[in-house]
């Protein structure tokens, strides 16, 4: 596989084509080299307009999820950044490239191994990755500037809207399958908030994501 003419290709057929017109975030795509935080085995995947298995049960999002949600964050060089599943390590190497510092939680202990040694590899010394259960906040290194949730959460708990600071920027994916909202959040003042739903997909929950009340009869 000629692996510049795959990424050229990802960028130009998949990516640009999805509403990813910065070309900050384009240019990123190039830095931060996808191929080497994929699973060795779906290496000649990394291009693909796939979600990619990476164990554990999850999987990563599209190359083109991945582009337009930095895209939508706007993040900036003075952001801190809470990332909520940290998978491989991609999209924490992509955000960190543009922050401060990026805080990500990940609750398996073998995706957290992995991606610590790939972002270490990879020269990435402003993420701080942390063992434990995001899914329904993580105040600890709060507020922050930009919170983005990688796996889908039926219900959005409050306390990430809490966890942001004004003028900060949350991205999470909300509801049930088969049809969720990829919603973009603003906090404009101390409880007051804006959001935008940016497009409909379908993405598998975080693990113990907030579950709305049922009627029990």
């Amino acid at each position: 596989m000629n692996l510049e003419q795959a990424r050229f290709n990802m960028v130009e057929q998949q990516i640009r084509t999805w509403e990813v017109l910065d070309q900050d975030v384009l240019d990123l795509l190039y830095v931060i080299r996808r191929e080497e935080f994929v699973p060795a085995a779906c290496r000649d995947l990394a291009f693909s307009d796939l979600e990619i298995p990476i164990g554990e049960g999850q999987r990563m999002w599209q190359p083109k999820m991945e582009a337009r949600v930095v895209q939508e964050l706007s993040v900036r060089k003075s952001d801190r950044i809470l990332e909520i599943g940290t998978g491989t390590g991609y999209l924490t190497a992509l955000l960190a490239q543009r922050a401060q510092q990026v805080f990500s939680v990940e609750i398996s202990p073998a995706l957290k191994a992995l991606a610590e040694q790939s972002l270490k590899d990879h020269g990435v010394d402003n993420a701080t990755l942390e063992l434990g259960d995001g899914a329904q906040g993580w105040e600890k290194h709060g507020p922050y500037d930009v919170i983005v949730l990688t796996g889908s959460t039926p219900v959005l708990p409050q306390a990430f809207m809490n966890q942001l600071k004004p003028g900060g920027r949350l991205f999470a994916i909300v509801g049930d399958a088969p049809v969720m909202t990829a919603r973009l959040i603003t906090c404009s003042a101390a409880g007051s908030y804006a959001s935008i739903d940016l497009f409909e997909t379908c993405f598998p929950p975080l693990l113990n994501a907030l579950q709305p009340k049922r009627f029990e009869f």
